[in-house]
């Protein structure tokens, strides 16, 4: 009894050892309900109106495929490569791991694993930490997962599950990245390649590496050749295939990240950081991609051509030795690598020589040689400054532009082969900001969104985010609320001077128009179509401010509005999102959208988190809204916005340009499309002399425009019932008479339109009126020709 005292003592010591020890290894394991419901990190996507992807969001880019859907030879290729034992044991190798065993005992470290798949899906739970505890820990769940699970499932979560490099987890994102397809469409050769690539990722990325890379794919052909996998002939074959590496991007990924952007907060906000980066999500948005193309396109051309006009600022950098300057060719040529030259590409690139023989710049972009000639540099104001012609503007190129310069260029044209220079065009990086964004206004969905000229440097959404004065295109606003309070647009208003006292500052307030001239009697199409700033304050002032501003409530401007006449001008700053919502509202006959983003969105599995249908409200009468859109017309007729005439299709709308020339707009609409466009500097500094809405925002607004509608058919506004039509007189706004020259017709709603007709004797009382309000003679008024309204 005393002999066996000691062997129980020392047994119950082993027991309590191993079972201490089972519970440290397994106390923190991983439920197996982790594999059994596998719901890996997945890719949120943000889809457009015709199901194109315009944006990804993720903490692990991939895609679960099911195993039904992956090739054979596929399947086998991991087998050979990585546990061809794997439907034979049970979640673990024991030759592997005494092998892995003793090299690591000789190393002193762990320098190799001796993983089945098993184990290595174990390990993707566990995490890469290589410590020997860290390895018991991966065997015990191995055993387990062996025993919850088939092989097929296993195999499932292998390949779902693991890394591949170049940011891809799982095959289905593997395939994409590397070959631009879906896993089922893989063949032999390159499912061999992706084989090798989990053992050592960023070693075998055939993008890192070809030539070893290479060498593994042969060595896992060969593999599934000794285990009958493939024939000797098929492992042959697929070594000699030449593989062609083309990523899959999406054409249209990124192409609005304003609006993509927009959408993420918006996800986040509701659901979640975690749902939003892991939890696989499908955004259905409303934006048009085509649009979205054209409206880039236009932002960039009319922020570019105001740029120009401001000047050439000098280079943004400048290379003053051997080594920056080797040092800058060698990063612009890992931007030029893989990008096709193409007419409107923008690069940065050094000048090398400024050669005033011929008036050109020699320009290195890079390991390409690129040239400018003097008529694509010409905005950047090369004048004669002497007597000599030629002199003058050698000496003004040479004082302008110097060797070592970098500058921002243009390609205009490709180049005629390999070694020829790249035609260039001089530009430089836009120091203002525009933004633009389209809605139709039937449904309230928004088509396009620019919030900013580059997103990459600021994510500012001058969109939505922006509170910016809209100055003359708050007017229609206005004029909205009077067409319900007994103006129509042959009601006639005195352009003349104003003065108000301001008792609380002791000052006199004396608005004045843009032209600093008053037209005198004044028909309300006119005064909107000129956009007579007097005019407007009049009506104001006549309806009351508290009338107007309740009618931009009903409008869609939800921005505090002063409670004074300055609002007239459009001093109350308010978004692009808002005043475009207005303007819908008005080509809506009277009925304001609510402006829609999201059409439904879905969880992983399918299940509708939520869906937005179209919501409107009527807010003022078809009648009103159809009056205003006429006004509007004859802004762009022959008023402040006539360069969109050019447009070639009915079209309303209402130029905006502030005081000191800070912002300027446009918004407009055509039948079934309303898009409004913003410029100025985020630091709120002026645009400069003769920079309004008519100049610096409308040609933006009129290029998206012509692109967006020009697979539309053109239509015309249609006209609801309650309408009448007068034949009248402009100068007086009463019906046209025997001595009316001009005469114009004009609508009305049913039974507003004059009923007296106009007398040579109604047209001086209109004169003597405007002689008493203003006190000045008749010599002082001015009929200014249409280009002088220019805001």
């Amino acid at each position: 009894m005393r002999r066996l005292k000691p062997v129980l003592i020392a047994s119950a010591v082993i027991v309590v050892i191993v079972l201490g020890s089972y519970y440290y290894f397994t106390r923190n394991l991983p439920s197996l309900k982790n594999f059994e419901e596998y719901h890996p990190n997945l890719v949120t996507k943000v889809y457009s109106q015709d199901g194109r992807v315009i944006g990804e969001f993720f903490i692990e880019k991939r895609v679960v495929v099911p195993l039904q859907k992956m090739p054979r030879h596929l399947i086998y290729a991991f087998l050979a490569a990585e546990d061809h034992n794997f439907f034979e044991h049970e979640g673990i190798s024991y030759t592997g791991i005494f092998r892995a065993f003793y090299k690591n005992l000789l190393a002193g470290k762990v320098v190799q694993g001796g993983s089945t798949i098993t184990q290595q899906v174990a390990k993707s739970f566990l995490g890469p930490e290589r410590k020997l505890s860290r390895k018991i820990r991966e065997v015990i769940m191995a055993y387990r997962i062996e025993k919850h699970l088939t092989k097929d499932e296993i195999l499932n979560l292998y390949l779902n599950q693991i890394y591949f490099g170049n940011g891809a987890y799982g095959i289905e994102t593997a395939s994409e990245a590397y070959f631009g397809k879906n896993v089922e469409e893989l063949d032999l050769a390159e499912s061999a390649m992706l084989a090798g690539l989990p053992k050592a990722p960023s070693r075998y990325s055939p993008y890192a590496n070809f030539t070893l890379a290479k060498k593994r794919q042969e060595f896992i052909l060969n593999r599934m050749a000794e285990e009958k996998y493939i024939s000797l002939s098929e492992a042959k074959r697929a070594a000699q295939k030449k593989l062609r590496f083309k990523p899959k991007r999406a054409e249209s990924l990124w192409v609005g990240p304003y609006f993509t952007e927009h959408v993420r907060r918006y996800i986040e906000d509701k659901y979640g950081e975690d749902t939003l980066y892991r939890g696989g999500l499908e955004v259905y948005t409303t934006l048009d991609v085509e649009m979205q193309k054209a409206a880039n396109v236009a932002v960039s051309e009319g922020i570019r051509d105001y740029d120009k006009r401001r000047g050439y600022r000098g280079p943004g950098t400048v290379l003053k030795s051997k080594e920056d300057l080797a040092k800058f060719n060698e990063e612009a040529a890992k931007r030029l690598s893989g990008v096709s030259i193409e007419p409107g590409l923008i690069l940065q690139g050094v000048i090398t020589s400024v050669n005033t023989r011929d008036m050109t710049l020699l320009v290195d972009l890079g390991g390409r040689r690129g040239v400018i000639y003097p008529a694509d540099m010409e905005w950047a104001r090369l004048y004669n400054t002497s007597n000599s012609p030629d002199g003058g503007r050698r000496q003004e190129l040479h004082r302008t532009f110097h060797a070592g310069d970098v500058i921002e260029v243009m390609v205009k044209s490709a180049p005629a082969d390999g070694s020829s220079p790249i035609p260039l065009k001089l530009e430089q990086e836009p120091a203002a900001q525009a933004a633009l964004l389209a809605m139709d206004p039937g449904t309230g969905a928004i088509k396009t969104m620019v919030g900013g000229v580059d997103f990459s440097k600021s994510q500012f959404n001058r969109a939505i985010q922006a509170q910016r004065q809209p100055g003359s295109s708050f007017k229609p606003i206005i004029y909205t609320a009077a067409m319900d309070k007994n103006y129509t647009p042959a009601s006639i208003v005195v352009d003349s001077p104003l003065v108000f006292e301001e008792a609380m500052k002791d000052e006199k307030w004396r608005p004045r128009n843009y032209d600093e001239q008053f037209l005198g009697p004044t028909t309300v199409r006119d005064g909107l179509a000129k956009s007579r700033n007097v005019v407007t304050i009049k009506i104001l002032k006549d309806i009351g401010v508290d009338y107007a501003i309740s009618y931009a409530r009903l409008l869609g401007i939800q921005s505090p509005l002063a409670r004074d006449l300055s609002i007239a001008l459009g001093s109350s700053a308010v978004s692009l999102l808002e005043m475009t919502t207005a303007f819908s509202t008005l080509d809506n006959m009277g009925v304001r959208p609510d402006p829609l983003f999201i059409i439904r969105i879905t969880d992983r599995a399918g299940n509708v988190l939520e869906e937005n249908a179209p919501k409107s409200t009527p807010v003022i009468s078809p009648q009103t809204a159809y009056i205003m859109t006429t006004l509007l017309q004859s802004v762009i007729d022959y008023g402040t916005g006539m360069r969109a005439k050019s447009l070639g299709r009915p079209a309303a709308g209402k130029t905006g340009t502030t005081n000191n020339l800070n912002d300027a707009w446009f918004i407009g609409y055509v039948p079934g499309l309303a898009a409004g466009t913003w410029i100025g500097y985020d630091d709120e500094k002026p645009l400069g002399r003769g920079e309004t809405g008519g100049r610096a925002a409308l040609p933006i607004w009129l290029k998206f425009m012509k692109d967006a509608t020009s697979t539309m058919p053109v239509r015309t506004f249609q006209a609801p019932d309650g309408l009448e039509y007068a034949k009248i007189d402009p100068e007086t706004g009463l019906l046209a008479g025997p001595s009316t020259a001009d005469a114009v017709f004009e609508v009305f709603k049913t039974g507003t339109a004059p009923a007296e007709a106009s007398s040579d004797k109604g047209k001086s009382r209109a004169s003597d009126f405007f002689m008493m309000d203003t006190g000045s003679s008749p010599a002082r008024v001015k009929r200014a020709e249409p280009e002088e309204y220019a805001d």
